[in-house]
């Protein structure tokens, strides 16, 4: 992909992503395909071992509270979410930059994944019945969607909104499984005699 001079120019480092990316190994190819598809499968029943990724990105989540805090209330408690987008985001910027597509799609996946919890928290906003973990003490704890959706006037909107958020997570992470093939079939490795040449 050819970007424009005054780009490049202005900021070299995009010049990365002129390169070719990496080939997809066609038996790589194949296991990334059966294990995203079984996620997705165990994702849409809302129950499987594989699933338990998700609590990878809880620390996450209330780290993100505490990195955001010196910004304010509204912020901090934004931050978690903030935080669990981001790094799965970050990492995907790395991957991109080094013209690797498996990590690139591993990351952008389990970021658009998150919009699945998220949005079940979200729609709880009004609820609140969901148990809530918290660094601290525990009478200090705030549900982060009922906070955030009444300090912007739409708490009585929450399940709409999550509704929205959850078609986004699906659209975005089928999106990733799409493109992780279309990769795969369209930037074939070079047979080996090829490659010894």
């Amino acid at each position: 992909m050819r970007l424009p001079e005054s780009w490049t120019g202005r900021l070299p480092f995009l010049e990365a992503l002129e390169e070719d990316w990496d080939p997809v190994p066609k038996a790589v190819l194949v296991a990334w395909l059966v294990f995203y598809s079984l996620f997705l499968y165990q994702a849409a029943r809302g129950q499987g071992i594989l699933l338990l990724m998700d609590g990878v990105f809880v620390p996450i989540h209330e780290g993100g509270h505490l990195l955001f805090r010196f910004f304010g209330e509204f912020v901090s408690v934004a931050g978690g979410t903030i935080l669990q987008l981001l790094v799965p985001m970050l990492l995907a910027s790395y991957f991109l930059f080094h013209r690797q597509p498996q990590g690139v799609a591993f990351c952008l996946f389990f970021m658009f994944e998150q919009f699945l919890p998220i949005s079940m928290y979200m729609a709880d906003a009004r609820a609140q019945d969901l148990p809530l973990l918290t660094i601290g003490d525990a009478e200090d704890v705030i549900h982060d969607w009922n906070y955030l959706f009444g300090k912007l006037g739409v708490l009585d909107l929450d399940i709409r909104i999550a509704g929205f958020v959850r078609f986004l997570g699906w659209l975005g992470m089928i999106a990733v499984v799409v493109w992780m093939l279309w990769r795969g079939v369209h930037d074939v490795a070079p047979p080996k005699n090829e490659i010894e040449r």
